[in-house]
C-alpha cells in the first residue's frame, strides 16, 4: 500500500483510506502506547483519542510522508494525558498485585532497569531498540534535531551501563559476604 496516496486520499475527506491508514499502524499505535502506559485498557483509551483526534486534524498534515510519525506524536501525548490523570488515582486492588505475564526473567530484568531511568531516557530507549523507530522518526517525533536524539540515546546508554555495573558491583558484594 503506497501511505502517500492513501493519507492525501484521507486528508480529501476518504474515510475508508484513512483506515486503513490506522489499520496498517495499529500494532506500532498498540506497541507506543505500551511503552507509556502499563495497563490494556488504557492503550486502548490512548489509541481510540488519538484515532479520533487525528481523523479531526488531518487536513492540517502538512506533510503526507510524515503521517506515521505525526499520529505517533499525537499517541505519545495522549497516552502521558492518560498516565498523568491515572497517577492521581490508586486503586485498592491492584495496590498489591502482582503480575501474572508469563515472560522471561531477562526480559523483567531489562524493564525494570529501563525504569530505573529517567523518564524520557526510558521511552527514548524503548522506541529505539524495542519499537524499532528511527533516529529520523524519533528526531521529528520529538521535534529536536537527529544528532539530538543520537546524544539523548547516548546518554541513556551509558546511564544503563552505570546502573547495570553498580548492581553488578553491589551483587559481588553481598554474595562475597562484604559490607560497604
Amino acid at each position: 500500500m503506497d501511505s502517500i496516496k492513501e493519507v492525501k486520499k484521507a486528508r480529501k475527506g476518504n474515510a475508508a483510506a484513512f483506515e486503513r491508514l490506522i489499520i496498517e499502524h495499529q500494532v506500532m499505535m498498540y506497541r507506543v502506547a505500551k511503552t507509556i502506559l502499563p495497563k490494556d485498557e488504557d492503550c486502548a483509551d490512548a489509541i481510540q483519542e488519538t484515532i479520533l483526534k487525528a481523523y479531526e486534524k488531518l487536513p492540517t498534515l502538512r506533510e503526507p510522508a510524515y503521517f506515521k510519525t505525526w499520529l505517533m506524536r499525537i499517541l505519545m501525548n495522549e497516552s502521558y494525558q492518560i498516565l498523568r490523570q491515572r497517577k492521581k488515582i490508586v486503586v485498592l486492588e491492584e495496590w498489591g498485585e502482582q503480575s501474572s505475564d508469563d515472560v522471561g526473567y531477562e526480559k523483567i530484568e531489562i524493564m525494570e532497569l529501563l525504569e530505573t531511568l529517567p523518564e524520557e531516557q526510558c521511552q527514548l530507549l524503548k522506541l529505539f531498540y524495542i519499537e524499532g523507530f528511527s533516529i529520523e522518526d524519533l528526531a521529528s517525533i520529538y521535534k529536536v534535531p537527529e544528532n539530538t536524539i543520537k546524544t539523548r540515546l547516548r546518554r541513556a546508554r551509558e546511564k544503563m551501563r552505570t546502573i547495570m555495573t553498580k548492581e553488578k558491583e553491589e551483587k559481588t558484594t553481598w554474595k562475597n559476604g562484604k559490607t560497604k
